[in-house]
């Protein structure tokens, strides 16, 4: 998979930017098949930057009832990535 193919997008959450801020760890949502060892290489060929860590979330989806039944959103993965300390990325 290409590096893009696997980062889908960053999550800007009040909680993401706050770790982000303080831990320098960013969040993102990635395909859910990436493993960390191809999220770890995807961020440091998109960013160009040191990655420490990488840990993963399996998100399942969301069940609500609506007027006409029950509706599921899409399972997610999402991947915190811990960065060097001298490396920082500008999201916004």
């Amino acid at each position: 998979m290409h590096a893009t193919d696997v980062i889908r997008r960053p999550l800007v959450t009040e909680k993401a930017t706050i770790d982000s801020e303080e831990n320098n760890r960013y969040a993102f949502e990635v395909d859910r098949r990436a493993t960390k060892d191809m999220i770890r290489k995807a961020v440091q060929d998109l960013y160009k930057v040191r990655v420490e860590s990488v840990a993963t979330q399996n998100r399942k989806g969301e069940t609500r009832r609506l007027r006409y039944g029950r509706v599921t959103s899409a399972a997610v993965k999402r991947a915190i990535v811990k960065l060097h300390p001298e490396d920082r990325i500008e999201l916004i």
